[in-house]
């Protein structure tokens, strides 16, 4: 996993627009952007009024921060809010799987619809970089959710093509489950009471697991070495949800409800498919795009062995109770 410190000056005099700015992951990287780079300006874009007033009281009188009030779905805002942005990390999204499978269209418009407009945006506006985060369910993908960041992913991929002779460069980040952010089991296993119900789906389920100080890590080391059209997979622990349990909340009664519609038992972050294409960066994996471009330098590495798919069952690296508990306090 990616723990590299990133120069303070590796932004410096920069315009960083964050989409999602307002969410879990977006509130750590402007808190990191501001606190260790130096950056010129941090604009955080969301549809959310309530949670910017926060940030602002957060952040009275922090000079180098700007908030604009919008939606990815409405292009000309994102034509305004890009005007003089040098890089946009994309962490806007309708995430949650069962919600997806009862509103398609509004996964469609936010997930898809949305990543398009970003593209068109930023390639008229000069963008230099775009960073688009994904997911482990863009990869192979049951549900609709994980369907709608697959298209997305893909976007931002032929988006390079899109630019031609302009200077804009688009990559993804996929990563897996994110330790303690808002609404995700680690949330809620710290908000039960000992003696309480908690409904686990199946035993047998693993997962990836990545810390929000490791993700905002990981997103500054891939849009220092990104050239365009890489999708960039960290390194990460898998875990079984019972040792998960296990670990926080060992007073509660399990009650096993079965798999929900749209869910894995195991999570992928490279396919079998997509490995033929990827390669080994030591601390990371990087699938390079099908498709090269002549202003493209492509990114080296140890190409993976034929038939690697890399998913929570079958990793290498598993988290026990004590690295688990570790990750939590930091």
């Amino acid at each position: 996993m990616i723990e590299r410190n990133i120069a303070p000056s590796a932004l410096r005099g920069r315009s960083v627009l964050v989409t999602g700015g307002t969410g879990s992951f977006g509130r750590h990287f402007v808190d990191y952007l501001l606190h260790h780079t130096e950056v010129a300006r941090v604009v955080v874009f969301s549809r959310d009024e309530l949670k910017q007033h926060q940030m602002q009281e957060q952040y009275a009188g922090q000079p180098r921060l700007r908030f604009f009030l919008g939606d990815v779905r409405d292009r000309d805002r994102l034509m305004r809010a890009f005007d003089g942005v040098h890089v946009v990390v994309h962490a806007a999204a309708l995430k949650q799987i069962p919600a997806a499978e009862y509103n398609p269209f509004e996964f469609v418009k936010t997930n898809v619809l949305g990543a398009q407009n970003i593209i068109d945006s930023a390639i008229d506006r000069h963008v230099e970089k775009v960073l688009a985060l994904s997911t482990d369910k863009a990869s192979s993908p049951v549900n609709l959710y994980g369907a709608t960041k697959l298209v997305s992913d893909r976007l931002f991929v032929a988006g390079n093509a899109y630019a031609g002779q302009k200077p804009t460069r688009f990559s993804v980040v996929r990563y897996g489950n994110v330790v303690g952010s808002r609404g995700s089991v680690v949330w809620r296993l710290k908000q039960i009471q000992p003696g309480e119900t908690f409904h686990l789906t199946d035993p047998r389920m693993t997962r990836f697991w990545i810390t929000l100080d490791q993700a905002v890590r990981f997103v500054m080391a891939s849009l220092d070495e990104m050239r365009g059209g890489e999708i960039f997979v960290p390194k990460l622990p898998s875990m079984k949800l019972t040792d998960l349990i296990a670990a926080l909340a060992p007073e509660v009664h399990l009650k096993t409800t079965g798999i929900r519609p749209g869910e894995k038992l195991h999570e992928e972050m490279i396919s079998a498919d997509e490995s033929r294409r990827a390669v080994d960066r030591g601390d990371h994996y990087a699938v390079l795009p099908e498709i090269g471009w002549a202003h493209q330098e492509r990114l080296r590495g140890t190409p993976l062995p034929d038939g690697f798919r890399y998913a929570s069952d079958s990793n290498a690296d598993w988290l026990d109770c004590e690295r688990l508990r570790t990750l939590l306090n930091e």
